[in-house]
């Protein structure tokens, strides 16, 4: 027997790792010292940081593969896993330095990982990011075919005295938020759900969104990393909190100190027609729209009331909402 016999075809992993190899190099600067194929990638610290601290994170894009297996379109999701952890890095004040992914499968078909791949080059050249290595695997048997799975891995720094960890947040301080732009990476198991109850097809056109249920639910996870920067430069920020799964009642405490809790006004941002609809087509509680979904917020920032006045109204292109304020509290946060 070979090894092709048992569903593993060394030649088509071969195959897709040229592909990588080609696009991780064009995200490649004079810091990466290792070529593709080797046991592992060599990154070289930035010399412009005193005290250089690492920050690094792993996620995931969840059942959004679905979407993008339906839909026959596996570039975004690649984009969705890259700004999605370079999301999470930046809310400790740290810029991404280089990333790694896997992509796992029941049958590796190059023109899939190669899409996949572009995706994950594209979002990491656009945020100053190394591709710098990753792994790709043949599973049969614990995979069916045309299912896959894809996480990654991120490496950043900050300066020690400009690592942002919540902890000089106190009652009174301001909150700022972000917008989304659709669901980005969270609540596809229960968006799925509703438009399937409904009897909408991914192709399915809905004049609420303006576009198809393929088309929305594939919209790209946001990147804020230059957002954030631009806020950075006209005042200090004392916490970030990035809106994935839990919403914004669950991210916003993660950052809290204790003795503090927040309160969030409804209606202070725009609500995007998708959460409506979903709402409305799968009778979901407002409370349970709130904890699964991010609702049209992406990040939050947190300011000094003294700062308030200096926070732009726009920072790269987005609108800078003020929606809600830090009070005495048991960490939770309150939706007025």
């Amino acid at each position: 027997m070979r090894y092709r016999d048992s569903g593993v075809d060394i030649d088509k992993a071969n195959e897709a790792t040229r592909a990588i190899a080609r696009l991780a190099k064009n995200t490649w600067g004079p810091e990466v010292l290792s070529e593709i194929g080797h046991f592992g990638g060599l990154f070289e610290v930035p010399k412009n940081y005193r005290e250089p601290v690492l920050v690094s994170s792993m996620d995931g894009v969840g059942t959004k593969l679905l979407v993008a297996k339906a839909a026959g379109k596996f570039d975004t999701v690649g984009q969705d896993l890259v700004n999605h952890c370079v999301n999470d890095i930046l809310v400790q004040g740290a810029r991404p330095l280089f990333f790694l992914d896997y992509i796992a499968a029941g049958k590796l078909e190059p023109s899939m990982v190669a899409s996949v791949v572009s995706g994950l080059a594209l979002a990491c050249k656009e945020n100053g990011c190394a591709l710098i290595g990753g792994e790709t695997a043949e599973m049969p048997g614990l995979y069916q075919h045309g299912d896959f799975d894809l996480a990654g891995t991120i490496v950043g720094v900050v300066e020690r005295a400009s690592v942002i960890d919540g902890s000089s947040i106190v009652a009174g301080d301001l909150v700022f938020a972000l917008p989304s732009n659709g669901l980005h990476t969270n609540g596809y198991s229960l968006a799925r759900r509703v438009f399937e109850e409904a009897g909408l097809s991914i192709d399915a056109r809905i004049d609420e969104f303006g576009s198809t249920v393929a088309e929305e639910l594939l919209r790209v996870h946001r990147s804020y990393l230059s957002a954030v920067t631009e806020i950075a430069e006209k005042v200090r920020i004392k916490g970030l909190a990035h809106i994935t799964g839990g919403g914004v009642v669950e991210n916003l405490p993660r950052i809290l100190p204790d003795g503090t809790g927040a309160r969030v006004h409804r209606g202070t941002w725009p609500v995007l027609p998708v959460f409506d609809y979903l709402a409305r087509a799968g009778d979901v509680v407002e409370g349970e729209m709130y904890r699964v979904f991010n609702m049209g917020v992406g990040m939050l920032v947190v300011v000094s009331p003294t700062d308030a006045a200096k926070v732009p109204e726009r920072a790269a292109g987005l609108t800078v909402y003020r929606v809600g304020e830090i009070v005495e509290g048991d960490g939770s946060v309150t939706l007025v």
